[in-house]
């Protein structure tokens, strides 16, 4: 019997070490070792057998073919935006996010829309049965043929199943729960997460079928499993959201056939995931009227303008020290706000509590929707309305300046599109605008201070 031997691997970096430690040499992560057993048969084998070895070939680079990359548009109009334009055949993407938020019934539906009569789908589950596969589709109500469902988690098997039917796509949910066992670890360790991710990858490059992986994400926002992952795979899809929230976004974090600026917005609905087309119209309220402590911000998210609503609730505090609370909005950037309204523009908000949210509970995290902010907090400060029909854009600075931020004019055209007829901006973009607003009325505020008295309705009984 071969002697078992005892390793430590790092599950960022894939480092491996003969004893446990606190932190790893090559990527400077703390507590990242996790140990695993290994034959010392194995070892030797993956270590020392290297002059066995196939001789390798080189091939000329100006003899490669250069044809463009083979797509196929999807019905999931923001899935494909977020792939750069369509699935690629051959490709292999991985899907993270927190458990329960989506992942398996996107790929659900993306196995409904791509099996048809030649070409079906294998669908390789390692968490739930088959009958729950299809349980949940009959709830979304997709269409369940050509599906098929390989209740398997031995890789050699789903790869040989794989080859004789060839399928038109391939999604595995998760790459945690299959394993090769030629390697001696539990599936989900950072061998197994690896080999599995590479022997999937060889098959798709060799057989031009796209591969799905899904993988969960755990408390610190990472693919569970070793960060050499993402260095495998075409794609990097991160699904996110909050659990109370039916909103669900699709960022690209790696994309070798597109852009990583896309963002694809859902909503999660009684038949799944839907598309979002116009998210403007949900993350704005009705501004016809006047609002207090309410404004909204034309945000970027990816290339995709978007127009999200802030709000802010300024109160006396009854504790002895005043609270920042914060939905959606980083709550260090809501301090770095009061302290410049407060020594900039002569506001008092040591004594007040300030509540800070976001429409929907979108993260807002850009420099950009600092100015808005400011002007909620000022106006529910003063008790005063925002001026109807208001946008407002810009980085607030330190010494209360504003700073110009990045496609000014893609914001304004979605706000105009969208009927505001009132936008402030920072002073120094102003000049730079080449677009002309019909029924629009863009005005310029070098600080932070004139950019309140512009964005409240003044009353001279206050």
């Amino acid at each position: 019997m071969a002697k078992i031997k005892t390793i430590f691997k790092c599950a960022e970096c894939g480092a491996t070490v003969p004893r446990w430690q606190g932190k790893c040499d090559e990527c400077g992560a703390w507590n990242s070792f996790i140990e695993e057993m290994q034959s010392a048969a194995a070892f030797f084998a993956r270590t020392v057998g290297v002059s066995s070895a196939l001789a390798a070939e080189a091939i000329a680079l100006n003899e490669v073919g250069n044809e463009e990359d083979k797509r196929r548009l999807l019905k999931l109009g923001e899935l494909s935006r977020v792939l750069g334009g369509g699935l690629v055949e051959g490709s292999v993407t991985l899907i993270g996010g927190e458990p329960g938020i989506g992942k398996s019934t996107l790929l659900l539906q993306l196995c409904a829309e791509m099996a048809t009569a030649q070409y079906p789908v294998y669908y390789i589950s390692g968490e739930e049965s088959p009958r729950q596969i299809n349980l949940r589709a009959l709830r979304l109500s997709l269409d369940n043929k050509n599906i098929y469902v390989i209740s398997q988690t031995n890789v050699n098997a789903c790869l040989a199943l794989l080859q004789e039917k060839k399928p038109s796509l391939v999604v595995v949910d998760s790459v945690q729960t299959i394993f090769a066992p030629e390697i001696d670890s539990a599936p989900g360790s950072v061998s197994q997460v690896r080999e599995c991710a590479i022997r999937m990858l060889n098959y798709a490059k060799e057989s031009d079928v796209p591969v799905f992986l899904s993988g969960h994400v755990n408390k610190e926002g990472l693919v569970a499993g070793p960060r050499v992952l993402e260095h495998v795979v075409d794609t990097v899809l991160y699904l996110e959201g909050e659990k109370f929230n039916s909103f669900r976004i699709l960022r690209a974090a790696k994309n070798r056939f597109g852009s990583v600026s896309e963002v694809g917005i859902f909503v999660m609905g009684e038949c799944g995931l839907q598309e979002v087309t116009n998210p403007s119209s949900i993350f704005i309220g009705d501004h016809e009227e006047e609002n207090e402590g309410s404004c909204v911000v034309p945000l970027l998210e990816g290339t995709r303008p978007l127009l999200v609503e802030l709000q802010a609730l300024v109160s006396p505090t009854i504790f002895g020290l005043p609270r920042r609370v914060t939905t959606g909005f980083d709550t260090s950037r809501l301090v770095m706000l009061a302290s410049v309204i407060a020594r900039r523009a002569f506001l008092k908000l040591g004594d007040k509590d300030i509540m800070a949210s976001s429409a929907g509970g979108i993260k807002v995290g850009e420099p950009a929707a600092d100015l808005a902010m400011a002007i909620a907090i000022a106006s529910s400060a003063k008790a005063l309305p925002v001026q109807p029909k208001l946008v407002a854009i810009g980085e607030v600075g330190l010494s209360g300046e504003i700073r110009p931020v990045a496609d000014l004019e893609r914001r304004l055209k979605e706000a105009h599109r969208l009927g505001f007829k009132m936008a402030i901006v920072p002073e120094r973009s102003f000049k730079d605008i080449k677009t002309s607003f019909n029924g629009m009325h863009i005005l310029p505020a070098p600080t932070v201070k004139q950019a309140i008295i512009l964005g409240i309705k003044q009353d001279n009984n206050k």
